[in-house]
């Protein structure tokens, strides 16, 4: 039975990244390819390194890091109880998700004071326009 391979330019096309971010990935432990050609040039992508990849860019999606992916993906590597796994997912969950909802009532608040002073120009320029 012939497993299926990728070579790091399909992974790369299929994903649309760059072959040094594919590089960076693996420099972190996220993707481990097997080596072949003359002295392990060329990587060797299977199943489970495509798998690890794309849960890697779903967990930049949601904006975690690479670390919290790595060891989140890891987790769900090894045959362990998938308790602890949910748990700790969940717990960086909340922790992005407080993150998130910092960041946006400070763009709402920057917001607030960006339509204030649209208001006063408009103000101002109304009252310069009459005045001429």
């Amino acid at each position: 039975m012939a497993t299926t391979t990728y070579t790091i330019s399909d992974l790369a096309k299929e994903f649309d990244l760059t072959t040094r971010a594919m590089r960076f990935y693996e420099d972190m432990g996220l993707l481990q390819p097997e080596r072949s050609g003359p002295a392990g040039r060329n990587r060797v992508y299977t199943a489970r390194d495509r798998t690890r990849l794309k849960l890697t860019l779903r967990a930049k999606r949601l904006g975690l890091s690479l670390t919290e992916a790595k060891d989140l993906i890891d987790m769900y590597d090894s045959p362990r109880d998938t308790g602890p796994q949910l748990k700790k997912f969940l717990t960086i969950l909340a922790h992005h998700r407080k993150q998130l909802e910092e960041q946006m009532a400070d763009l709402q608040a920057n917001l607030e004071e960006v339509r204030a002073h649209e208001k006063e120009a408009r103000s101002l320029l109304a009252r310069a326009e009459k005045a001429k």
